[in-house]
């Protein structure tokens, strides 16, 4: 190669090197789970459509930051991008808690018609924090886990009932159980030494963390479908070139479209394998139903008074 031919290749490799952007995308959740499953479709779509120019790598397991921690590392760019469950910040503010007042959406159509009529309020909420929402996907409804039979909410008055966010932390309260706050990556463990007798969550996270070894009894009340949000802190995104926002925003949609259909085709997937692992699995469980109900009305009220009047939109846009 002569001395000007190397030069221009020089050149051209290191303005495609500078002209690359690399993010780093935190989750809390194990690589199997197809929440996470579903980001690493997201990063190598962008990948694909910005022709390697937005390199997005992804962190599962809470190995970059806790589970916990991921919201706050995107407000405050010590990350460029991460996946929350949106519940898990009610106490900063109610409306990162509306699709876990129970029995308020317990159907995938309920929740997307909740997610659709929540999204204004939240793309506001984020943005006054310094973030843009890129897309949401719901986990299963989540359901209540037992290490003993369960016939009424009395039989859990007591126990110590793991909590993740205020909802489940208010349910414990109420029922009179002891609440335990745990991450789900805890949650074996804590399972394993006795630190738990009782959860509310989905049927993925009870095949993905091999729940069926330690806990017996599973009661399928759907209670609401949490969930994830994945974000990016917005002058990280206002940074980029308009052609790679834009595919970057296309490739967000396609994924969160993806993540709801997939989310709804495995529940049932996982409701089979958790009764296939030995677990017995209530799917009438009529008496909880109603008892978690008359909860959820009663959470529903404290919900519209925490949450004032973005809350009251919400619910009556949900409502229409």
């Amino acid at each position: 190669m002569n001395k000007l031919a190397l030069v221009l290749a020089c050149a051209a490799f290191s303005g495609s090197a500078l002209s690359q952007t690399k993010w780093d995308l935190p989750s809390g959740y194990a690589p199997n789970t197809f929440q996470v499953q579903n980001l690493q479709w997201f990063a190598e779509e962008v990948d694909k459509a910005t022709a390697g120019k937005l390199k997005i790598t992804l962190h599962p397991g809470a190995s970059l930051f806790k589970a916990n921690e991921i919201k706050r590392a995107v407000q405050t760019a010590q990350t460029q991008a991460g996946e929350f469950i949106l519940s898990g910040a009610a106490n900063e503010n109610a409306l990162f808690g509306v699709d876990s007042i129970p029995f308020l959406a317990t159907t995938y159509p309920a929740a997307k018609k909740l997610d659709d009529a929540s999204r204004p309020a939240l793309d506001k909420l984020l943005a006054g924090q310094g973030m843009k929402l890129l897309y949401t996907v719901p986990w299963p409804g989540q359901s209540l886990y037992s290490s003993k039979p369960v016939t009424a909410l009395a039989d859990l008055k007591g126990k110590k009932m793991r909590a993740y966010n205020p909802a489940t932390t208010r349910i414990a309260e109420l029922i009179g159980a002891q609440p335990v706050t745990i991450q789900l990556a805890e949650l074996p463990q804590a399972l394993a030494t006795g630190g738990v007798d009782t959860f509310l969550t989905s049927s993925a996270s009870g095949v993905d963390s091999k729940l069926h070894e330690q806990v017996k009894y599973f009661y399928d009340v759907s209670a609401w479908l949490p969930r994830n949000a994945v974000v990016v802190n917005a002058k990280a995104f206002d940074a980029l070139d308009p052609a790679t926002q834009a595919a970057l925003l296309k490739a967000a949609a396609a994924a969160g479209e993806r993540g709801w259909k997939t989310s709804e085709q495995k529940d049932g997937e996982y409701l089979k394998e958790l009764a296939a692992k030995g677990m017995t699995v209530d799917r009438s469980s009529t008496k909880l139903k109603s008892e978690l109900k008359a909860i959820g009305e009663r959470m529903t009220a404290e919900w519209l008074k925490q949450s004032g009047a973005d809350g009251k939109a919400v619910i009556d846009a949900y409502n229409k």
